[in-house]
Parts: C-alpha cells; structure tokens; sequence
C-alpha cells in the first residue's frame, strides 16, 4: 500500500512541476514575478 501511495503522490508531483514550468515560461508571468521581487526587495530597505 505503502509503494502505491507514494507513486500517486510522485505522480501528481510531478504534473504540478509540470503546470508550474508551463506557466513561468509565459512572459507575463515572468513580469509578474519580476514585478512582485523589486517591490519585495524594495519593502526591506
């Protein structure tokens, strides 16, 4: 049971690291992210 739990698991890891690659590749998520890191670093100072 032990084996079957953790290959779902691994599985559905890796489908999210999936989705999560497609959507950084995309430009505007990159700007967004950008974006979101100045105004983090910007917060410290």
């Amino acid at each position: 049971m032990g084996f079957l739990s953790k290959a779902v698991k691994s599985g559905i890891a890796l489908k999210a690291v999936d989705v999560v690659r497609r959507e950084a590749a995309k430009p505007e998520n990159q700007r967004k992210a950008r974006e979101f890191a100045e105004k983090m670093r910007n917060r410290r100072r």
